[in-house]
């Protein structure tokens, strides 16, 4: 029974260590969240995220937005119906935004 365990482990130890070394592991889930531009505003209007999350702006609206942020970390270029803008925070704050073509349209990002 001791060498049935001990074979059992050892070829448990061989298919881990060929998944590894040919790169072949399930990749780990990758964190995206969405915001959607309609109405002239921003939904959610705020977002809690974590670094590393990569940020979807689409926008829903039949005329053109921006995404802005206050600090400049990211800005979109101006973005017709269904055009979309992503950004991935890297470090963690609160990431107050705006739309530059009609600066009341506000929201803001938080990365933890």
């Amino acid at each position: 029974m001791k060498k049935r365990k001990c074979v059992f482990s050892l070829l448990v130890l061989l298919v881990l260590s060929v998944l590894v070394s040919s790169n072949e592991l399930p990749a780990a889930p990758s964190r995206t969240a969405d915001v959607t531009i309609d109405n002239f505003s921003f939904t959610p209007p705020t977002l809690t995220v974590k670094v590393g999350t990569q940020i979807t702006w689409t926008n829903r609206d039949d005329i053109p937005h921006t995404v802005v942020s206050e600090d400049l970390s990211f800005r979109s270029k101006t973005l017709d119906t269904d055009q979309t803008f992503t950004f991935t925070p890297t470090k963690p704050g609160t990431y107050p935004y705006y739309c530059s073509i009609h600066p009341k349209m506000t929201g803001k990002v938080v990365v933890e």
